[in-house]
């Protein structure tokens, strides 16, 4: 049995708290309710924004690690990788968290 929560739980969760600590979250593209990938896209004052994405560790966990950034003489670029993610895969989802210092609820996500 898989001890993960579904896709669409983890979500909700990280958009909620978001949302009570007075930032804003939303789902750039809806995936598969249940097992469907997470990437994560922090947005900083300024507009700069990280990609995270859940991969699996040396000792069996799947931790949120920082999988790109974007380039400041290419912006586009990034939101380019994000639409190739997105053809390659139809069940991913991408959330969009801009709020200060959103690592802190990415750390945390699945403990909501």
């Amino acid at each position: 049995m898989d001890s993960r929560l579904p896709a669409h739980l983890e979500i909700n969760g990280l958009i909620r708290a978001v949302q009570a600590a007075g930032g804003f979250a939303t789902v750039i593209a809806k995936g598969e309710r249940d097992a469907g990938t997470i990437l994560i896209v922090t947005m900083d004052g300024q507009g700069h924004q990280r990609l995270f994405e859940r991969m699996p560790q040396l000792d069996g966990s799947r931790k949120f690690v920082a999988s790109r950034e974007q380039n400041k003489d290419n912006p586009l670029e990034f939101n380019e990788y994000l639409d190739r993610r997105k053809h390659q895969d139809s069940d991913i989802w991408i959330l969009e968290l801009d709020i200060a210092d959103a690592e802190r609820f990415i750390v945390n996500i699945g403990t909501f």
